[in-house]
């Protein structure tokens, strides 16, 4: 529950610890936010972790912070773009090779005979990621927790590791350089300073609407071609 606790806290009040960790570690914040977001992409188990807030954070703090103790803090917005769009996009490698190895082998273990998941529905999964999974991918990429699990379910359905790729680099690239610039445009506006918190779940909010609009758009496919 603490640990949890913690985490909330680093959250919601990620400007004002990205501030300290900024001023405490240098150079080393580079490698922080780097392991951050390619275990947010990378560990199918860690999809609490932020990512959308904060790349908008770190997009804040590569226009540069200034506390009320006449502080700065500053990151270099090029090396933040280049060691987080690296990290993104093997993230979602790693978590497509652990879906495509591990995820298969324990979906075939047998329990009293039987397999834990018919193979035909790991069937439908792979016909499903033929068909669909680019543009999964690359929406899942703004959407909070499916965005860590998307890529496994992708090894598992043995989406074509080719075409993963192509849309991994893609959809990593615009994730990261869109909500890094959004932040570095407009992070330092007095109204996202004062309600930094509100302009997150504001961001995750706008996050959901791609999946959201995709599934109203699929429902009313269905209902027309019944």
């Amino acid at each position: 529950m603490d640990f949890l606790k913690s985490v909330l806290d680093f959250f919601l009040h990620l400007d004002g610890h990205l501030f300290a960790m900024i001023q405490d570690y240098g150079l080393w914040i580079y490698g922080i936010l780097f392991l951050i977001i390619f275990v947010e992409t990378g560990l199918v188990v860690m999809p609490f972790l932020p990512g959308d807030s904060l790349l908008f954070a770190a997009g804040t703090f590569c226009a540069g912070v200034v506390n009320e103790a006449g502080q700065t803090a500053e990151l270099n917005l090029w090396i933040v773009l280049g060691l987080l769009i690296i990290a993104a996009i093997l993230g979602d490698g790693l978590n497509y090779f652990l879906g495509r190895t591990i995820g298969l082998k324990v979906l075939s273990w047998k329990i009293r005979g039987r397999q834990i998941v018919k193979q035909k529905y790991i069937d439908q999964t792979h016909e499903f990621y033929e068909k669909h999974g680019p543009k999964t991918i690359i929406i899942a990429r703004f959407v909070p927790i499916v965005r860590t699990f998307a890529p496994f379910v992708a090894g598992i359905g043995q989406m074509s590791y080719k075409k993963f790729v192509q849309f991994n680099i893609i959809g990593g690239i615009a994730w990261v350089v869109g909500l890094t610039l959004l932040g570095y445009f407009f992070g330092n506006l007095k109204f996202v300073q004062d309600n930094f918190e509100t302009v997150i779940f504001g961001i995750i909010g706008l996050s959901i609407l791609p999946m959201i609009i995709e599934i109203i758009r699929a429902k009313v496919k269905s209902k027309k071609s019944q």
